[in-house]
């Protein structure tokens, strides 16, 4: 299991957005440029990017989708629900 995560996410409000994102990074449209245009975090300027982080620091469900078991680089994990909306997370690299 991963010790630390440096993953990328698009959060949005419906889920519906959501799942056309997904499909839209799942078949080759830039996961960056989507998050720039589309997503309400402010990590958007950043192309989504959330950089390295252990568990412990994201809220659960986010979380817990970074930290599942079989997870590997490149992953496009959602949508998944939290508190905030739905976010569509891409696992950048494991450590």
């Amino acid at each position: 299991m991963p010790r630390k995560i440096n993953a990328s996410h698009i959060l949005v409000k419906s889920e519906q957005e959501a799942l056309a994102i997904a499909y839209d990074v799942k078949y080759g449209k830039s996961f960056e440029d989507i998050a720039r245009e589309k997503s309400i975090c402010p990590s958007k300027k950043n192309g989504g990017s959330l950089g390295w982080f252990p568990r412990g620091q994201m809220i659960k469900e986010f979380e817990n989708a970074c930290f599942a078991p079989n997870v590997k680089k490149g992953d496009i994990i959602g949508p998944v629900k939290t508190q905030f909306g739905y976010h569509i997370i891409r696992i950048d690299d494991l450590q």
